[in-house]
């Protein structure tokens, strides 16, 4: 016999127990059909729903039997299709047996910029590059000013023995190892820079600014430190070149040592006065700069194509050659030197990163220019470095004696150090024994000798180290008086004013002086570098970090532009950062981090009086929603569920029954939604959901209800109501459960409106909600009455206003005043009651809904809550129940069990169902086995069924085939004759289940019964309609519920559960 699936296979269940119940099997209208006797007994009809039963409780592994599997909610509910069938198993295996719907283990506040008139904002060419005018110049400007400060004294008088000391193989690691650190430091800052307004303070803004002054404070303090200790380095980069020269003509004033020192501190009085004239002055400089230095960069590359002449060879420069490349791959510590000596040495080439950054508050758009010149200048930056090197290496020995007579005039045998140099025509081996002069190990000017012109290369020297020098005196200053002006250290808020139309950091400017000066009195630039990468490598790590915490933290604040990040990166980039700063010099590291603590422990128990958000607050809330989601890492059990209501009340004051109910359901044990759809235009319906939200979740905390208010605004109240149950709760903290009222107007309310309660039914079907419908003869709407008392409080506050002016004594009622009370009462009456009062049936009827609408909010009279537990749902019409009286409010209600039986075995359905409620520890007054449900409803009660759906019927059986299919297309919504007789013995199941609620609960104080349910596309909305409105009509307050057919309740026989 053929079998039809269902529509929506991937939810069928996977087994139930066959012993209970077959599925119905469908066939051709001209076959009979197949129906398990016990379902018809009880109902009537056949039907996919079982009644309830012990075995679909069971654990699995149970010794007393197999555990059933119910049908699931989607087999009830899905589309028939004719043309496969509901195919299921019959139990669930013993072993192994897991859940099947377990689940498996994110404006800115900153006010805007006022126009800066008269002040000079840069491009990004200009400003993290160079600074130029124009649209896309914030970036050119940072790009350039980056580049600048990378390409400094290291690349003309250091890189060429970086290389010779490492040899092409570990240089490229050294400038890799550079360009990977920054280069992750770069990421890390472009996603800090993107995650909100950028002003002045450069890295330390971003940083405060995002993860707060904690680390904001230690951090800014540590890179303005650096900054200004930088200038001293590449001032005496500038003055060792000088000095060079003067060697050279003989024009040493002191000595070569006290020379530095001297051109050193000079140089920066010079760089000061540009810097205090102002950024303009500072830009041009940099330009002229910029084209001096791109000039050497070119002469280089031109030299190395050159024919080398004689003296040139004799200094070790032979032009491209094969065999110096391979002679110059292998590494040559000489003296203590080392692979982390000599990158102590060159890191600080690639310190320059942030020079654009220092200065965001004279930049365009920086939240654009920050990334994309910072990450450009370097690439460029470490393609220069690795070029230049690499043709340096290809054409350059390591050691040279400069003498010309060393060529070879008679073939000798080439071996040794110098083998390269002798298959070239000149014999070096001498230096093996004595220290030469020339060469990539000992001769520091190395480019001047391979450039075409070298002067230009002097010049590029000059330009490299001064542009960098003033990149670090701008920046450190411009850091620093960010710093001082959150006054996190309230001693240094001396340096926080500042000084012209671009608000110039002079005592800033004057400290980094200070700082510079004692610095370049160490006067040795290998003895500076150490310290600086210490700095900058400290502060990187901090960055890094910073972007980490950040991500980790996951605070909705943190919200970068800047996509092109990985936090573990960042953590690599900072882990990397701190090793590196160990290798180079351990003991200068741990005082950079004791200094670093210190700051942050200082920082944090001052408690500045400044909120920009904090990465430890952000980790305070991760740490709650990890309590959250702890709950989600594990699965359910039936123990521990419990009802999480997502209630469509509308306002919170509307329907104050709903609420209450569902109050009682989940009271502060579990999670009440309350929620509200507003429907209309979306600017308009925007507005009013903005209104409502404070003022609904206010009124739920002064009326003490534990409940949270959600609203959305839609087009459809159908597309409004799916959003919430999609969207609403987090985690196990969802609702499971909605809760509706009864569309009492149904008849009248028209087709959109029908289609789009039934619909929402539908909806929580299909995302498997439990669900509960509320239905108390008055009503339950009461925003009519809630909007009067609006208007009647709006008009009195009116009416006190008016009361103020008319006072004297600023409205303070003294004397004879007090009396005018009287009259405002007297406008008040006569405003609200201007449209007259309302006739005494309306009057009636308004206070028998408020009575009826806050019937639950007070203690329940002695009673009975009559549970119809007709069809096995998973526990929940047994359960809700059940909490209730455990409820204060319904201590004094005893539940009462109603359930479908068999003729003549009602005796044995009430002890099974008795032995049921045992194991579930569920005590009950009474159970009431009804074995009369299959009984054809009486003649009275099917005319008042037919007179209910009179209007709604299409009628089609009147005419012809032709006309009944133009009747069906212009009327799809009506209810078929067709439709009719197909579900007629399940239409007489609900007019038949009024008669017995009317017979056994009329007196009970509230009815549970369970829902039935319409299967899509098969069962018109307004049949549906009418049977849920048959089937609890005239009754006192009647719950339909349904749950998802999944285990809510717990009995002794369960050890695992499946529940949403």
């Amino acid at each position: 016999m053929e079998r039809f699936r269902s529509s929506r296979g991937e939810h069928v269940n996977p087994a139930y127990d066959a012993n209970l119940d077959e599925p119905p099997v469908y066939q051709e209208p001209n076959e009979s059909r197949i129906i398990r006797p016990s379902v018809v007994s009880a109902f009537g009809h056949d039907t996919l729903d079982r009644v309830p039963n012990i075995d679909f409780y069971r654990n699995a592994g149970s010794v007393s039997g197999h555990r059933a599997v119910r049908p699931s909610l989607q087999e009830l509910h899905d589309v028939f299709q004719k043309n496969g069938a509901i195919s299921v198993l019959d139990t669930v295996k013993d072993d192994d047996e897991e859940s099947e719907d377990a689940p498996s283990d994110d404006v800115e506040s900153a006010a805007p910029m006022p126009s800066d008139k008269g002040s000079v904002k840069f491009g990004w060419i200009r400003g993290v590059m160079v600074r130029d005018f124009g649209s896309h110049e914030t970036v050119s400007f940072l790009q350039v000013r980056c580049m600048l400060n990378i390409w400094g004294v290291i690349l003309f008088i250091r890189l060429s023995w970086v290389f010779g000391q490492t040899g092409w193989g570990l240089g490229i690691v050294v400038i890799a190892l550079s360009c990977v650190v920054t280069t992750i430091t770069g990421l890390s800052m472009s996603a800090i820079c993107t995650n909100g307004v950028v002003r002045g303070g450069g890295a330390y803004y971003l940083i405060s600014r995002s993860l707060g002054p904690e680390f904001g404070g230690s951090i800014g303090l540590i890179f303005a430190f650096a900054n200004a200790v930088a200038v001293a380095m590449y001032v005496v980069g500038f003055a060792e070149t000088v000095v060079e020269l003067l060697l050279e003509y003989d024009s040493i004033m002191v000595d070569p040592l006290n020379d530095i020192r001297i051109i050193s501190c000079i140089t920066v009085v010079v760089l000061l006065g540009i810097s205090v004239a102002g950024m303009e002055w500072e830009a041009k400089a940099q330009i002229v700069l910029l084209v001096i230095l791109l000039a050497a960069i070119v002469n280089v590359f031109a030299g190395t194509f050159m024919p080398a002449d004689d003296t040139r060879k004799s200094q070790g420069f032979f032009g491209y050659s094969a065999e110096i490349f391979l002679e110059n791959f292998a590494p040559d510590f000489r003296g203590s030197e080392s692979f982390f000596s000599v990158f102590a040495i060159f890191f600080p080439a690639a310190t320059g990163i942030l020079a654009g950054a220092n200065i965001s508050g004279d930049l365009r758009d920086p939240q654009s220019a920050i990334p994309k010149g910072t990450l450009l200048a370097i690439v460029i930056t470490g393609i220069t470095y690795l070029a230049v090197a690499l043709c340096v290496s290809a054409s350059v020995v390591r050691d040279a004696t400069g003498n010309v007579t060393d060529a070879i005039i008679s073939p000798i045998f080439c071996n040794g150090s110098a083998a390269a140099a002798c298959e070239l025509g000149f014999d070096f081996s001498s230096c093996a024994e004595k220290p030469c002069a020339y060469g990539l190990m000992n001769n520091f000017q190395v480019m001047s000798m391979v450039s075409a012109f070298d002067p230009l290369i002097i010049a590029g020297t000059f330009s490299a180290t001064l542009s960098s020098a003033l990149a670090s005196l701008v920046s450190a200053p411009k850091v620093f008086q960010a710093l001082c002006q959150d006054n996190i250290y309230k001693i240094l808020h001396f340096f926080a004013k500042g000084y012209g139309k671009n608000n110039e950091p002079i005592r800033g400017y004057i400290l980094t002086f200070i700082i510079s000066v004692a610095f370049i009195l160490i006067g040795d630039l290998n003895a500076i570098a150490p310290i600086i990468s210490n700095f900058f490598l400290a502060s990187y790590a901090l960055i890094n970090f910073s972007c980490f915490h950040a991500s980790y933290a996951k605070s909705p604040g943190w919200r970068p532009a800047y996509k092109y990040y990985n936090m573990w990166l960042s953590l690599l980039g900072a882990l990397l950062c701190c090793a590196v700063m160990f290798v180079i010099n351990w003991w200068a590291a741990l005082i950079t981090y004791a200094i670093e603590i210190l700051l942050y422990i200082y920082v944090t128990v001052k408690k500045p009086d400044v909120n920009w958000g904090s990465s430890t607050q952000a980790v305070t809330f991760v740490s709650a929603v990890g309590n959250a989601l702890s709950l989600s890492g594990v699965e359910d059990h039936v123990k521990n569920f419990r009802p999480q209501m997502l209630v469509l009340t509308g306002s919170a004051r509307a329907r104050p029954a709903l609420l209450d109910l569902a109050q009682s359901f989940s009271k502060t044990f579990g999670l009440c939604i309350t929620a509200e759809v507003f429907v209309g235009a979306r600017s308009e319906a925007l507005q009013e959901m903005n209104a409502a939200m404070e003022k609904n979740q206010l009124w739920l905390r002064k009326t003490k209800r534990k409940a949270f208010y959600a609203a959305v605004a839609c087009d459809e109240f159908r597309d409004g109501a799916d959003s919430l149950l999609q969207a609403s709760g987090l985690g196990r903290m969802k609702p499971n459960t909605l809760m509706i009222g009864f569309k009492k107007n149904w008849r009248t309310a028209g087709t959109d409106s029908v289609q789009s309660y039934v619909g929402i039914l539908h909806d929580a079907f299909d995302l498997e909600y439990g669900t509960v419908i509320l239905r108390i003869s008055e009503g339950l709407d009461m925003s009519h009455i809630v909007e009067e008392e609006e208007e009647m409080m709006r008009a009195a506050k009116e009416q006190r206003e008016l009361e103020k002016e008319t006072m004297p004594n600023g409205g303070k009622p003294k004397g004879l005043f007090r009396k005018s009370r009287n009259s405002s009462q007297q406008v008040l009456t006569t405003r609200v009651s201007v449209c007259g009062p309302p006739p005494a049936q309306v009057a009636k009827m308004n206070e028998r809904l408020t009575e009826a609408g806050h019937q639950f909010k007070k203690k329940q009279p002695k009673g009975t809550i009559d549970v119809w537990w007709l069809f096995d749902d998973g526990g929940l019409t047994l359960l809700l129940p059940y909490i209730l009286t455990t409820r204060k409010k319904w201590k004094d209600s005893k539940l009462r069990i109603f359930i479908a039986g068999q003729p003549g075995r009602s005796e044995l359905d009430k002890e099974e169902m008795k032995s049921l409620l045992q194991k579930f520890r569920i005590n009950c007054s009474d159970i009431t086995v009804v074995d009369d449900i299959h009984v054809p409803p009486r003649s009275e009660s099917s005319r008042k069924f037919e007179e209910m759906i009179e209007p709604f019927r299409l009628r089609e059986g009147s005419g012809d085939s032709v006309q009944a299919a133009a009747m069906r297309k212009q009327n799809p919504w009506k209810i078929t004759d067709e439709e009719l007789s197909s579900f007629e013995e399940k239409t007489n199941l609900q007019i038949r289940l009024n008669e017995l609620l009317q017979e056994h609960s009329k007196l009970a104080t509230l009815i549970v019964v369970s829902m039935p349910i319409a299967r899509k596309e098969s069962i018109s909305d307004f049949l549906y309609m009418a049977w849920l409105d048959i089937l609890t009509k005239d009754l006192p307050p009647t719950l339909l519920m349904r749950g998802n057919h999944k285990i809510n309740v717990h009995s002794r026989h369960m050890t695992s559960i499946q529940v949403p």
